[in-house]
């Protein structure tokens, strides 16, 4: 810093010292380190805030398939539409955003951010009130409970109220909504990122990275514990008297308040964008090198041939017709470097099975070790998200300590994810049995699973409805899917404390009861559920050490004007082929493990109630890991472009090259860049000394 002081010679120094120069360098000073200081938290924050509301999407999948009766496929195809409004928009923001005023751009991107989240919440304040599945009919102003064994033939299915039913479709505005975030998202990690790389030292770029990344990985806790919060709440608190309810968080039909969540999340990115609005567009690179020796597309840590200036200084006022110009062939070059294909290649694989595993993984928790929506929300936010962010600290911790060029990054993000892989075939082992329902995991004499039907000779004397889903407890421990199905012929109590008496198919004698609900399952799932979360963390965390270090050999690994593109075109090719497919494809396989569809009142299937544990389990775990053992093969060439790469580095810059050689061999070699520069501007002052960076 001082950068305008350190411009005058020695001469200069001794004749024109005076107090009110010395202030203004040290204002300037000040300034600067504050502005830069506001940067951080101000990006920190709005990491935060995208990470909030991305993970309570994340934590509402199962509430919205059951509020819009959509299967897990669908739901996937809402969670992409989150990377295609980035992929409309990040290629160009990258660019562009690059060469405008940056903070003020991630700003605009935050309001976006804000108003889209604010639309996902809009149906709830326009579709009607949820009205879950039930076989049972009450009466209404009946004092008489309803018997759950209809006599006679069976009764048209009544399609009154589906005029309404087109109200289900709304969930095309959580689509919406979540495509405005993605595209509001858009300049928040290229540009921010970037900008920090631009005017921080090599040291402590790795460390400032790595703690806007670990603070970042909060936002995922509070959005998942404000998922966990949302869930128990019913959807329509305050508009339905909840003594009349007969579903609990733990039933398959229970949808919490969802929408809830989503307009706190609004409002705290709306927050966010404030600070950015009065941040200046560069600052003073962080050293003995003042500003006026590098553009805001150069580094502090790799220095820039003069063959490989950058086109567009930041004093002049370019169009963006001249840019454009320049984009094509700028991508051209990018696209050429093998080893940024390569890594790009891993990285899409291996998000790949990232996103499709945390997508589904607290919906795993509920339908493989039966736990609730609001349990498993509050589990991976108090417990895996803060090992992920502890991992990511460290990593950029270590690189900082261990001073990681670009083949160690590499390295350590390579032997962390295979460590994480190798435990993760542990969760093969941790297997719980299907559910007991009669009629769909069991038959009624108990024999199990092997297409059986929902009808037997005990409730044979009722009329019901085979795709109803309105599950119910025995005395004999045996859930069964509806109390008409279990021959119940009479009820008492309202509510949760609804009894079913005389269920024929409950006990031979015919006189044993059943209650509202599923059966709670004690067997081995109980006991190998907290082994499944203490390998859950380890794995986490082990994974997540290499989260910083191969972020950084991203950035080290390209030339230092193409690093903005280079981030943009990563998140792009990211998001288009990993982000968008991953949840549709993982839902799609899902859904093929599905038991026992719901049905919509208007004809049609619904959300799924009950899923074979063992096909989910086989599925999910094993796309996930399979997508992880590509990316490794693909890693094998990668190393071997790298160590040509570096090797041929090392020769040009034996041989003098002045235009090769300039990327890790420069960076390994700061110290004494910095000392000639340094000199050279002693001996060389700058005529330039008072320019200034414009709007």
């Amino acid at each position: 810093f001082l950068p305008h002081c350190s411009t005058m010679s020695n001469n200069q120094e001794e004749k024109n010292i005076h107090p009110w120069k010395v202030f203004l360098c040290l204002s300037y000073w000040l300034h600067s380190c504050l502005s830069y200081l506001m940067f951080l938290v101000a990006l920190s924050f709005a990491y935060f805030a995208k990470a909030l509301s991305g993970s309570y999407m994340k934590s509402t999948i199962t509430q919205l398939e059951r509020r819009f009766d959509i299967p897990s496929y669908l739901i996937g195809v809402i969670d992409g539409s989150f990377e295609i409004g980035n992929l409309l928009v990040i290629a160009f923001v990258s660019y562009f955003g690059a060469k405008l005023h940056r903070p003020k751009i991630i700003a605009v991107g935050c309001v976006l951010m804000s108003i889209g989240t604010f639309i996902i919440a809009l149906p709830h304040f326009i579709i009607g009130r949820y009205e879950f599945e039930t076989s049972v009919r009450w009466v209404v102003n009946s004092t008489q409970n309803p018997s759950p064994c209809p006599v006679g033939s069976p009764a048209d299915p009544t399609h009154d109220g589906c005029e309404g039913d087109s109200n289900l479709s709304m969930w095309i505005y959580v689509l919406l909504g979540n495509v405005l975030r993605g595209i509001g998202e858009t300049p928040v990690q290229p540009l921010g990122i970037s900008y920090i790389d631009d005017f921080a030292t090599e040291e402590n770029a790795a460390l400032y990275v790595g703690c806007v990344q670990t603070i970042s990985v909060f936002g995922p806790v509070f959005g998942y514990l404000l998922g966990s919060l949302c869930a128990k709440i019913y959807v329509d608190i305050g508009f339905v008297k909840m003594e009349t309810i007969t579903i609990t968080p733990a039933d398959s039909r229970w949808v919490g308040a969802w929408w809830l969540g989503y307009l706190i999340a609004g409002f705290i990115t709306l927050l966010s964008a404030i600070p950015f609005w009065f941040l200046p567009r560069s600052l003073p690179i962080s050293g003995t090198q003042g500003p006026e020796k590098c553009t805001p597309e150069q580094t502090s840590f790799i220095k820039e041939p003069p063959l490989l200036k950058h086109k567009y200084p930041a004093e002049e006022n370019t169009s963006f017709i001249e840019m454009a110009k320049d984009f094509i062939p700028t991508l051209r070059t990018l696209l050429g470097h093998p080893v940024y294909l390569v890594y790009l290649c891993v990285t899409i694989t291996q998000l790949n099975s990232l996103i499709g595993m945390v997508t589904y993984k607290p919906k795993y928790i509920e339908q493989h070790f039966r736990q609730s929506t609001s349990k498993a929300n509050f589990l991976m936010g108090v417990i895996n998200i803060p090992a992920v962010a502890l991992g990511m600290f460290s990593g950029g911790l270590l690189m900082k300590r261990l001073k990681l060029n670009i083949m160690g990054a590499a390295k350590m993000a390579f032997g962390t994810s295979l460590v994480g892989y190798i435990l993760s075939l542990f969760f093969f082992a941790m297997s719980c049995e299907n559910a007991k329902v009669a009629g769909v995991t069991l038959s009624y004499n108990r024999i199990s699973y092997d297409k059986h039907s929902a009808f037997a000779a005990c409730n044979s004397n009722c009329f019901c409805s085979a795709g109803d889903w309105d599950p119910v407890c025995g005395e004999n421990g045996i859930t069964y899917v509806s109390p008409c199905l279990a021959g119940c012929t009479t009820s008492a109590g309202s509510g949760k404390n609804t009894l079913f008496s005389n269920c024929s198919c409950v006990g031979v004698a015919g006189n044993l009861t059943a209650s509202t609900g599923q059966c709670p399952h004690k067997d081995d799932c109980e006991r190998m559920f907290p082994y499944f979360l203490a390998l859950s963390v380890v794995t986490s965390f082990i994974i997540s050490l290499g989260g910083t270090p191969g972020y950084m050999f991203l950035i080290r690994c390209i030339k230092p004007q193409l690093k903005s593109l280079a981030l943009g075109f990563h998140a792009l090719a990211t998001r288009t082929l990993a982000g968008i497919p991953a949840p549709i494809y993982f839902g799609a396989i899902i859904d093929t493990t599905c038991l026992k569809w719901g049905q919509k009142k208007c004809g049609g299937i619904g959300a799924c109630r009950i899923y074979n544990t063992t096909s989910y389990r086989i599925a999910y775990l094993g796309l996930t890991l399979s997508l992880r053992t590509v990316s490794f093969f693909i890693c094998i060439p990668g190393f071997i472009l790298l160590r040509r790469q570096l090797r041929k580095e090392e020769r040009n810059a034996a041989h003098g090259d002045p235009a090769n050689g300039r990327t890790e061999l420069e960076a390994l070699r700061k110290e004494e860049f910095v000392t000639s520069n340094s000199d050279q501007s002693q001996q060389t002052p700058d005529n330039n000394t008072d320019r200034e960076t414009r709007l």
